[in-house]
């Protein structure tokens, strides 16, 4: 299947001279949305992925539907302020400015092996983020997976000491 025909482009946004990949019109194809899992899935079935780490809010979406194929756990990465239990911090910076990202302290043990997973690789930020949080926590990144990879931003370069791959590139 052509996943990338299934990504709507959209001009503009959320800025002018940005070209938005939007990612909601493959999601809402329910064979389209099968297909990327499966390919994401098959990536790792020779991983031995205990957890699957999504950042708020696409890697939620995507990351629990792999972390489903795998039977694996799934953790979730998320802004300040919306865990309820003790958690853990990792402080990273963007383009314009500074975003942090949280886990409950308990959600990975030392040595469980995780995949790190998001709708986007762009600049390779909040991918490094994720990660940091998983090995701060003892777990083993063994993978870092993304429905969309934006080439030009070169994400990959900031994430090259792990195992990279992306369904669809732009």
């Amino acid at each position: 299947m052509d996943l990338k025909s299934k990504i709507r482009s959209i001009p503009d946004f959320p800025k002018k001279g940005i070209l938005f990949r939007d990612i909601t019109t493959l999601l809402k194809d329910k064979e389209a949305y099968y297909a990327l899992i499966q390919a994401m899935a098959d990536s790792l079935r020779d991983k031995g992925v205990d957890i699957v780490i999504g950042p708020e809010a696409r890697g939620f979406v995507i990351g629990a539907a792999l972390a489903y194929a795998l039977r694996a756990g799934f953790v979730l990465a998320r802004k300040p302020g919306k865990l309820p239990y003790e958690t853990n911090r990792f402080e990273y910076g963007l383009e314009y400015g500074a975003d942090v990202l949280e886990i409950h302290t308990d959600s990975i043990q030392p040595g469980q092996r995780i995949a790190v997973v998001d709708d986007l690789l762009a600049t390779g930020g909040t991918a490094l983020a994720t990660i940091r949080l998983a090995e701060q926590a003892g777990g083993i990144v063994v993978a870092a997976r993304f429905a969309i990879e934006l080439s030009d931003l070169n994400g990959r370069e900031m994430l090259k000491d792990y195992d990279v791959e992306s369904v669809v590139a732009f």
